[in-house]
C-alpha cells in the first residue's frame, strides 16, 4: 500500500479526526468487508465516548491527521490575541463559516473562531448558538493542546480563556480608542 509516512499511525498515538477532533490510536484492525481485506484504525474519542474505524486508504481524503506542530500550535495560540473579526454578514452565513472551520481540523482556524467568539463577562450576553459554537471551537483547541501537552482538557481550556481575557479587553473598548 502506497502510503506517505505522515498518514501511519501507530497504538498509542493522539490523531486530530477533522469532525471530531482528538481521538486516540487504541487498536490496528484487518477486516475483511465484501471480499475484500481492509486495515483500519480504531480510534476512541474519550469525551464523546465514541470509537470509529477508519480505514488506512481513506485516512488522507478524510483529513485525519497527527497532533499539530508545535509551531502550528503557537500561531494558534498568537491568533488568540489577535484582534477578534466579526463579518458584518446574517449569522446563519456566519454559523457555517464557523463551524466549516471547526470542522476543517486546523488548528489555527479553530482558533479563530475561539477568538472571534470569546466574550469578557462585562460584554452583552451570546446568543444561545453563538454560545455553542464558541464551546465547540474552545473544546476542539483545548483537546488538541492538553494531548500536546500532557495535560487534561479543563486546564488547556483554563490556559485558552486566559489568553483570550488577558488580551480581549483592549479589543473591547470604547469606540473612541477603536
Amino acid at each position: 500500500m502506497a502510503s506517505k509516512a505522515d498518514d501511519v499511525f501507530d497504538v498509542g498515538d493522539y490523531v486530530v479526526y477533522p469532525k471530531h477532533g482528538v481521538g486516540r490510536v487504541i487498536e490496528l484492525q484487518s477486516e475483511e468487508i465484501a471480499g475484500m481485506q481492509l486495515e483500519l484504525y480504531v480510534l476512541r474519542f474519550e469525551k464523546e465516548r465514541m470509537t470509529l474505524r477508519v480505514p488506512v486508504n481513506k485516512v488522507e481524503s478524510i483529513g485525519m491527521r497527527k497532533l499539530s506542530s508545535d509551531k502550528t500550535l503557537k500561531e494558534a495560540m498568537e491568533t488568540l490575541k489577535a484582534k477578534p473579526k466579526v463579518k458584518r454578514t446574517m449569522w446563519s452565513r456566519r454559523a457555517q463559516e464557523y463551524e466549516a472551520k471547526i470542522n476543517s481540523g486546523d488548528l489555527v482556524s479553530i482558533a479563530e473562531v475561539t477568538r472571534d467568539l470569546f466574550r469578557p463577562e462585562d460584554q452583552p450576553e451570546q446568543s444561545y448558538s453563538e454560545r455553542q459554537i464558541f464551546e465547540a471551537a474552545s473544546s476542539r483547541l483545548a483537546r488538541e493542546l492538553a494531548a500536546m501537552e500532557k495535560t487534561d482538557e479543563p486546564a488547556a481550556l483554563e490556559k485558552i480563556l486566559e489568553v483570550l481575557r488577558e488580551h480581549a479587553p483592549q479589543y473591547y473598548g470604547t469606540d473612541e480608542e477603536a
